[in-house]
Parts: C-alpha cells; structure tokens; sequence
C-alpha cells in the first residue's frame, strides 16, 4: 500500500494555522464544493458543545448502568456531564462533541490533565444515552472508570485528526488552532499559497496535491487514514462484525475489487463534498458502470464483470448488506461487494 503518497498527503493536513484560508477564501474559486461542503456530517464531524445541535435539541440525557447513573446537562452554552455511584459523583463539563452521522455522537472531555472519551454517547435510534461502543466489555472500579475511556496522546491524535481540521502539531493535539469538522484544508491541505498564487495568476506556484487523480489502491489508503486501510484491518483486525464500518477494508475484500479499476474507487460513489446518499437507486447507475453488458468507460481496468442476472435496479440492497454491530443501534452498508447467500455467516 503506497505508505509513501499516505504519508506526504496526511502531511498536508497537519500545517500550521496561518497557512489554511479556510471554506470561505477557497469558496472563491471553488464555489460549488463550498457551497455544499460545510453542510456534510463529514464538516460538522467534530462540533463546539456550544453549537451542538444533539445536546441543544436534548438539554437533559440520563441514563443508568448499576450502580452508575450518568447525566448530561445543558447549562447555558454549556454541557456538564455527571457520573455518580450513589456514593460520590463526578461532574465536568464536556469539551467536545465527537461525530454526527446517522448513528449518533460522543463526547469527550478533560480530566487531571488527560482526554477522556465518555463512557455513554448519544444514539439517534433511541434518542437518548446508550454505553458507548466498545465500553459495555469493560468492567469499571472505580467512579473514573465508569466516567470514561482515558484516552492516550496516541488515541487523542487519531480521534482529532480525522475529526477536525488543523487539529495536530508535531503529532500533538491543538485544541486552541484547530478548525472543528473536517473542511477543505483536511484533505487537501493547507491553502493560504495556493490560493494567493492562484488569486495574483502565478500558476508554477498555485499547485495543490490532485486528490482527483489518486488511484484505486492511492484513494482507497488516502480515505483510510481515516476510515482504516485493508493492511490495517488484515493485520490488527478486527475480524468480526465489528470491522463493517471500514469501508476500504471491506471494499479491497470485494471479489469485484480491481485497483486499476477506476470504477471501483471511493469516489465514484461517494462525492466528500455532497452528503452521503442513502437512497438505494441513486447507486444503480454506478453498479451497471461495471455490472452492465460490454460496459466500458475510461480508466476501466481489464475485469469485464458478469451483469445481474436478477435485476438491475435497487443493487446495493442485495449485493451490500446492512448489519448492526452490537450496541451500535446502528445499521451500516457492508462495502465487501458480493452475492450474498441467506442465512450465510458475515465473511470477516
């Protein structure tokens, strides 16, 4: 996997704050993508509790996993999140708002100097306060224990990174320069000379990384820093259900995967720039670009898939599952593209 291309483009994302003009200078010239960008689940990835639309559409969450019951309350601008065990309590204020995106959101805050994920998250399913995903095998001693997951520099570097904007430096998290969500400069990196040269006409220097001519392979790692990469999956797992949610893992395990095959990248059913499609016709056209007989389109690689001989409209609700993984009051598309059999197991 193109660890080298990986590495320069996540580069990218990690300059300092006076180099990024922003969604607004880049809408200048890039009118379309601005326009619809900044209103993705993608730009609001990471949210100012202030701004949080979950916690101010719900000012007050409870819920109780004995003998710890947990509160998160609107105060103002603010949302305090409180852990008691009947005994003691625990209450400070949650800094961040981790996600949202058709599953739900979870927060993250600071304690004695440290990152901590909470140990319950919103779920938009239930609408209301569920453990967290990963948390329910965890057995809690203490009352900091059953507050949160401590997060490492590690851990708090990768959540941030690929939440928000600008958010490291020097593999260190910034919470004082970085841009909530992911924008522009997260994937195409810093903008301020790219934008000044290409505002005065110096094309030599207005230059910027041509994310559009990645690869198959390049793309599928490119939005696997993320997302996770194939070699990640296939090495530190996990091998069970729970890796469904790792789309360029479970889409490289297609038998259908071709990486010379531009037709199969992640772009060519997901535009970053436009909301997410959640309706099953809309990817009709891109299955048959593949699946439909003697279709060929430039950039195609040599496989000349069979077409369905079951239908050809509606193709992503047999040939990519739903699954749940547990706890997730969750259901997301499995992106190991395949012809599924009833009742089989789910191909790790």
């Amino acid at each position: 996997m193109l660890r080298g291309l990986v590495l320069t483009l996540m580069v990218c994302g990690l300059a300092p704050a006076q180099e990024t003009p922003g969604v607004g200078r880049c809408a200048s010239c890039h009118r379309a993508q601005a326009l619809t960008q900044p209103a993705t689940s993608m730009a609001h990835a990471l949210e100012i509790v202030a701004e949080s639309q979950i916690l101010r559409e719900h000012p007050q969450l409870e819920f109780r996993q004995d003998p710890y019951s947990y509160k998160i309350a609107r105060n103002g601008e603010r949302s305090i999140y409180t852990v008691s065990d009947g005994k003691a309590t625990l209450a400070m204020p949650v800094a961040w708002a981790f996600g949202l995106g058709s599953a739900g959101q979870t927060y993250v805050y600071q304690w004695n100097g440290a990152w901590y994920e909470s140990r319950v998250s919103f779920y938009r399913a239930i609408g209301g306060l569920d453990l967290t995903m990963g948390a329910a095998s965890l057995h809690p001693k203490t009352l900091e224990e059953a507050a949160g997951r401590r997060m490492s520099a590690r851990d708090a570097a990768d959540c941030f990174g690929c939440h928000a904007t600008n958010a490291i430096r020097e593999g260190k998290v910034q919470v004082e320069r970085l841009t909530p969500g992911v924008l522009c400069e997260r994937c195409h990196g810093p903008g301020e000379k790219h934008a000044g040269a290409a505002q005065a006409g110096d094309v030599q220097n207005a230059g910027m990384p041509q994310l559009g001519k990645l690869t198959t392979e390049e793309m599928s790692d490119f939005c696997g820093q993320c997302h996770r990469t194939w070699s990640q999956i296939a090495t530190d797992g996990p091998h069970d259900v729970n890796n469904v949610r790792f789309q360029p893992y479970r889409l490289t395990n297609s038998k259908c995967y071709d990486s010379a095959d531009m037709r199969i990248r992640c772009t060519a059913c997901h535009d970053p720039h436009q909301e997410i499609e959640k309706t099953p016709a809309f990817y009709d056209a891109r299955c048959l670009a593949c699946h439909a007989a003697g279709q060929r389109t430039s950039g195609a690689g040599t496989r000349r898939p069979k077409p369905c001989p079951k239908a050809t409209k509606d193709c992503v609700t047999c040939h990519m599952p739903k699954y749940e993984i547990p706890g997730s009051h969750n259901l997301f598309s499995d992106h190991q593209i395949r012809v599924v059999t009833p009742g089989e197991p789910y191909p790790g």
